[in-house]
């Protein structure tokens, strides 16, 4: 199975970034996620919004210094994210191997969200620190709340070169974590050779692309809120706990958050019938038994 985390459920919104509190996230993560090891092929994948963008704005703050792009920035939070879930999913799980694996993900250079950026990345702003951040560094920022955040192209993940690599692992019994923050964007150029591309892919469509490949039986997408939510941001927001993907597409959701974990999910159970959970980190086996989250169905059998 494939286990995808979210990076804000890693480093919460406004929470301070510091390696100790991301430490201690992947610490509950590897508990709850250890659980499903039995007895399973696992992979882990794991989300780097508010690092990546951290990172990005650690970069620019030397002037004399040039800013490394996104590629290259999401290559360190595949290792600074993996580095830590590697040593907890170690100290969770004695006896069981481990290995982080930085991975390269295929994406089309002629894609629209290179035109389009809409993937929100890093800490969120009040208005005049946005604009003021936007100008110096020429960021495009988007409303995300009540506040304003960074964001940058997210295109479809098409192929993951390392797929090879991550089944020869799995054969071998090691718990992989892979595809971090979506993996590292690359195009193939004209003489088939691969280069980085600035950009950040969508960590649930891309986890559904690997457990696509990998044929998994289940895709988790474990996150900070207790499943897909019906009126979500009000009072009267509930959790739905099962619904098919007829129903799911039917509903509006936000871009930049729920709308790619409900695509990946249902584009996973459509291409493959197996089972995809949307809910809390801290509860991953209880999203996978029905009784938290929410769990997608064909339109022909609910789970």
């Amino acid at each position: 199975m494939v286990a995808a985390l979210g990076g804000n459920a890693l480093l919460l919104r406004n929470e301070e970034a510091g390696a100790d509190v991301q430490r201690r996230h992947a610490a509950v993560a590897a508990r709850s996620i250890a659980k499903l090891a039995a007895g399973n092929d696992l992979v882990v994948t794991h989300g780097n919004g508010p690092q990546v963008g951290l990172l990005a704005l650690q970069s620019a703050a030397d002037p004399s210094v040039l800013p490394l792009p996104l590629d290259v920035l999401d290559a360190e939070t595949e290792g600074l994210i993996g580095y830590l879930l590697e040593q907890e999913l170690t100290n969770a799980l004695p006896g069981r191997s481990v290995a982080t694996l930085l991975t390269q993900v295929v994406v089309d250079l002629d894609d629209a969200a290179f035109t389009n950026p809409t993937k929100p990345i890093g800490p969120v702003y009040d208005a005049a620190t946005a604009r003021r951040i936007a100008a110096d560094r020429g960021w495009a920022m988007a409303r995300d709340g009540d506040a304003l955040r960074r964001v940058v192209p997210s295109p479809v993940p098409r192929d993951i070169v390392e797929i090879g690599t991550i089944r020869l692992l799995l054969a071998a019994g090691v718990i992989v974590v892979c595809v971090g923050g979506g993996g590292i964007p690359v195009v193939v150029d004209a003489e088939g050779a691969l280069r980085g591309v600035e950009a950040v892919i969508d960590k649930d469509l891309a986890s559904g692309l690997l457990a696509e490949l990998l044929a998994a039986d289940a895709l988790l997408i474990l996150t900070d809120v207790d499943g897909v939510q019906r009126d979500f941001g009000t009072p009267g927001a509930r959790r739905i706990p099962s619904a098919s993907i007829a129903e799911l597409r039917a509903m509006q959701f936000a871009p930049g958050s729920m709308r790619p974990k409900i695509a990946a999910a249902c584009a996973f159970v459509e291409r493959t019938g197996g089972l995809a959970g949307i809910g809390r980190l801290d509860e991953a086996t209880e999203v996978l038994a029905g009784v938290a989250g929410t769990l997608v169905a064909n339109a022909a059998a609910a789970p």
